[in-house]
C-alpha cells in the first residue's frame, strides 16, 4: 500500500499555510536584524509555533483516516498491530 498524503485539497491547503509560515520565519529574522523588542519577537514566535502545530495536526488527521485506516481494514492482526504502534510511535513524537 502506498503511503502518502491523499488529497490534493488538504495538500493545497497545508502549501498555503506552510508559505506563510515561512513568511512569518523571514519576518522574525528581520526583527532580530532590525533588534526590535523581545517580547515583540517571542509573541511572533509562539504565532509560528500554534502554525505548526495546526499543519501537523491536519497531517496527523490525514494519516490516520487514510494510511492507518486503510491499513487496519486488511484483517490481518501483525499489520493492524504494526499499524497502530507506528501510529502510537507518530503521536508520540509529534507531541513532544
Amino acid at each position: 500500500m502506498e503511503k502518502k498524503l491523499q488529497q490534493s485539497n488538504d495538500k493545497d491547503a497545508l502549501i498555503k499555510r506552510l508559505k506563510r509560515i515561512e513568511g512569518q520565519v523571514k519576518g522574525i529574522q528581520k526583527m532580530v536584524e532590525e533588534e526590535r523588542y523581545c517580547v515583540d519577537i517571542l509573541v511572533q514566535i509562539s504565532a509560528i509555533r500554534s502554525a505548526i502545530n495546526k499543519v501537523g495536526s491536519i497531517i496527523l488527521e490525514n494519516h490516520i483516516k487514510g494510511c492507518v485506516t486503510e491499513s487496519i481494514k486488511h484483517d490481518d492482526m501483525e499489520v493492524t498491530e504494526q499499524t497502530i504502534q507506528e501510529l502510537m510511535d507518530t503521536i508520540s513524537k509529534f507531541t513532544k
